[in-house]
């Protein structure tokens, strides 16, 4: 077993690498719509997703997001927000929102959507700052309404204790301030969801935190046969010099 230090950025990019291999992502790519929804890990997987079918022209990262969360007193800079990515049928339709393909969404499709926290059973939630509901009620139509999939990339560093469910309903409560929260029904997929799709090798969590800008950085234990350790390796050193997050 070795342990490896691995940044929040370093893991929206392993994050966003290892969708592109994801077997759902693969299928939908081939034939039927995929619609990767603004966010911060988001912006990695567009870009991987798009870099892997050769149309990442015209895409950037900076500014695929709707809303962030930032240090208090940060002056967080506005966007023009491009609109999120739809890929139909293998080609990158530009310039469509979730709100205006929805309803085209059916049985077979995918969704990726972001999220702002998980617990220990794997449930992810999202912060809800409108008051419709956001991006997620939307897509929640198709998703539940037709059966449309839903993947939840997320990084180790939002993981919570409690039940999202639980922290949903307090969060939620009348009298309560700032963001709702919004559970979300989707598959979630993390670092270690990652390294595993990638490598074979089996990633799991031993600490978290640091400084210099290590700060939300999380330490992986990775273990597995030669080849797999040498290629979780590999692939941890590809993205060692990954700058910080900047949308």
């Amino acid at each position: 077993m070795k342990q490896y230090i691995i940044t929040p950025a370093m893991g929206k990019r392993i994050i966003g690498i290892a969708l592109t291999k994801h077997p759902d992502i693969q299928r939908v790519l081939e034939s039927g719509n995929l619609v990767i929804i603004g966010g911060s890990t988001n912006g990695y997987v567009a870009e991987e997703v798009l870099k892997s079918i050769g149309q990442s022209e015209g895409f950037s990262k900076v500014g695929f997001r709707r809303g962030l969360v930032a240090p208090m007193g940060f002056d967080v800079p506005q966007i023009d927000f491009p609109g999120d990515i739809l890929i139909r049928d293998g080609e990158w339709v530009k310039g469509r929102m979730i709100f205006d393909v929805v309803d085209e969404l059916d049985v077979g499709d995918m969704v990726v959507k972001g999220a702002n926290a998980f617990d220990s059973r794997g449930q992810a939630a999202v912060h809800i700052g409108g008051s419709t509901g956001g991006t997620i009620l939307a897509a929640l139509t198709a998703i539940i309404g037709r059966r449309v999939g839903l993947l939840v990339p997320v990084g180790l560093e939002k993981r919570v204790f409690e039940d999202v469910n639980v922290i949903a309903a307090r969060c939620n409560a009348p009298g309560a301030s700032g963001p709702r929260l919004m559970p979300m029904p989707g598959k979630t997929f993390t670092e270690i969801d990652a390294i595993e799709l990638l490598t074979g090798a089996e990633a799991f969590l031993i600490s978290a935190g640091g400084v210099y800008g290590a700060e939300g950085s999380v330490r992986l234990g990775i273990s597995g046969d030669e080849g797999e350790m040498a290629a979780a390796g590999g692939l941890i050193e590809s993205v060692a010099n990954e700058p910080p997050c900047e949308v």
